[in-house]
């Protein structure tokens, strides 16, 4: 038998949370063609402050919840993290460690996409997905205020988990030590 390896793409993000905009993502790239998806969970070593209120294991079980909402199979589906880091092209190569090989980088980020296809690996520019609403920042803001609109921008048993974990409180506490 003749191994081959499957065409995979890569989503790095800090995914704080995971909502319905990276869950589009995922979705896209298995459109694309791409038989597995890393899902590179950053910032990892960074949580409980306003910007990262979450883990890195919380954010992987998002990841997971949202997969299964969606009906996604999680076994083309594979996480990673790795901590909080400079970028730069060394970079690259460090990242590119902690992960199976990837054949391209999902991002929208230009300087990510500059030193990742210096190295050699493709590149693709996902689309947005209703990014006025989905977005970490905003999300963040409205558990912070007790604004109910956040449970709309996750999948339902993400919002649970949210909920079960009292992050709403955790990011209140954040923002007001910050």
């Amino acid at each position: 038998m003749v191994y081959r390896r499957p065409r995979r793409a890569m989503i790095f993000g800090r995914f704080q949370p995971f909502h319905k905009g990276h869950l589009h993502i995922v979705k896209w790239a298995f459109e694309q063609g791409f038989e597995e998806i890393v899902l590179l969970v950053g910032m990892a070593s960074e949580n409980y402050t306003p910007r990262n209120p979450f883990t890195a294991g919380e954010r992987i079980e998002m990841i997971r919840l949202s997969a299964r909402d969606a009906g996604l199979p999680l076994e083309r589906i594979i996480t990673a993290t790795i901590r909080t880091l400079e970028t730069s092209i060394g970079s690259v190569h460090y990242v590119l460690s902690y992960v199976p090989r990837v054949d391209t980088i999902l991002t929208r980020n230009p300087v990510i996409s500059k030193i990742f296809m210096d190295a050699g690996i493709g590149v693709m520019k996902p689309p947005l997905f209703n990014r006025d609403e989905w977005r970490g920042e905003r999300i963040r803001r409205l558990m912070a205020h007790g604004d109910p609109r956040w449970i709309e921008t996750v999948t339902p048993t993400t919002a649970e988990y949210i909920l079960s974990i009292g992050a709403i409180e955790r990011i209140r506490m954040a923002l007001a030590s910050d």
